[in-house]
């Protein structure tokens, strides 16, 4: 298994191509940093003393529109308010001031937007992984050897699997880097406050950030999954790219408009890849949950698996 992953890996890092996205994923990351950077030239974190007392009268504020709004009023904006609220609170006990420099901690945040330009790569790779196979008629040479079909497929799903955390490895560290030379380290060990089921709790910016790339990444994978899905299934990298790009872009966009009216769209696969929605944010359909979702995706992947597997499996490639 370990030789067909290594054989795999030297496949996809002898075409240019690949160099050309680790490129461009760096370019991106380089082009943000500069942007950030001029606009941060000559500001400063406002230095209020009185923050404390900021707080709490936008707290007082935030109470009296939430007593008026009740019950009545949209769930996405009653559980902004009741989060904002419990985050000031918590600021306020612990001496936790809002107002801070910009470090490479918030610079590792914001460009953690270039995950999908890592994403969109990581599909051209799951695409053609397989149909190129087909296409160059390599496959025949490669089933003659004898190892088991599954053993094939599984090691290029590894290699994918692979090349995708590469690339988001490849985006943090250097991102990480690039925003401490420009913005440097943060003065203070500052938590990031996450709010979640009601209650607010500490965590060291570092884990925060881990844990949000790795959120982040879940709609990566599942459609680098599916067009792996594709490529076994039709042989045609140009079908798989091409629908998964689409599904990338417009999926959650479409689910959003169905979750409106109804609620069987939480079964679609973009209405769960979003697990942040349970941090940061509302549920798309109401009641869902993070467990929900979680075998959502559990079940989304075993069919792609399913289907890739039993369809490679089945086919001739004698002719």
């Amino acid at each position: 298994m370990l030789k067909l992953i290594q054989n795999e890996l030297m496949k996809i890092f002898k075409r240019p191509g690949t160099y050309v996205m680790i490129g461009l994923i760096i370019i991106i990351t380089s082009i943000a940093g500069a942007f950030l950077k001029y606009q941060d030239r000559g500001t400063t974190a406002p230095g209020r003393e009185n923050w404390k007392q900021e707080l709490q009268s936008e707290n007082d504020s935030l109470k009296k529109d939430l007593k008026e709004i009740g019950d009545k009023g949209p769930e996405g904006q009653i559980s902004y308010m009741k989060k904002q609220i419990a985050i000031n609170e918590y600021r306020i006990e612990h001496n936790l001031s809002p107002n801070e420099e910009y470090s490479m901690w918030n610079f590792v945040a914001h460009t953690s937007e270039v995950i999908q330009f890592a994403g969109l790569f990581t599909i051209i790779i799951a695409a053609g992984i397989v149909a190129s196979e087909f296409n160059w008629g390599t496959i025949k040479l490669l089933l003659i050897r004898p190892i088991s079909r599954g053993k094939i497929l599984v090691a290029k799903y590894i290699t994918v699997i692979l090349f995708a955390l590469l690339m988001l490895f490849i985006l943090f560290v250097y991102s990480t880097a690039l925003g401490a030379i420009l913005f440097g380290p943060p003065e203070s060990t500052v938590p990031y406050l996450n709010y979640y089921d009601g209650k607010v709790t500490e965590q060291p910016m570092l884990v925060h950030l881990v844990i949000f790339y790795v959120m982040k990444s879940i709609n990566m994978i599942m459609l680098a999954t599916m067009a792996f899905m594709i490529s076994a299934v039709f042989r045609n990298s140009s079908l798989a790219i091409g629908l998964s790009l689409f599904l990338m872009l417009m999926g959650g966009q479409i689910t959003s408009l169905l979750a409106m009216k109804f609620d069987w769209a939480k079964y679609i696969l973009f209405a769960n890849t979003d697990l942040m929605q349970y941090f940061e944010g509302v549920p798309l359909v109401e009641g869902m949950t993070l467990t929900f979702s979680v075998i959502m995706l559990v079940l989304y992947f075993v069919l792609f698996q399913f289907l890739a597997h039993y369809v490679f499996k089945k086919r001739d490639v004698a002719a």
